[in-house]
């Protein structure tokens, strides 16, 4: 995805590296808690200020946040 490594289930990315950091696509309350996290962001790969707003990329800092993330990123596709 953009030329960076990711994660698909069923053809279809949920997760992706970016600059040392995870990108999550989230929605609903998963999003709202992502993006709450302290030095969370909208994933912008563009940098023009057009960030995606279903992805949100969690810095290495947060690493302790990542695995849940993934799980939450990664539920939608489990069943499809």
């Amino acid at each position: 995805m953009f030329g960076k490594p990711c994660f698909k289930l069923n053809s279809k990315a949920f997760l992706c590296f970016f600059q040392d950091e995870i990108v999550f696509k989230l929605e609903g309350d998963a999003h709202a808690t992502a993006i709450g996290i302290t030095g969370a962001k909208l994933f912008d790969p563009s940098g023009k200020g057009r960030p995606m707003k279903a992805w949100v990329q969690v810095p290495y800092e947060l690493q302790e946040e990542w695995k849940g993330l993934a799980e939450k990123a990664a539920y939608p596709f489990l069943n499809q």
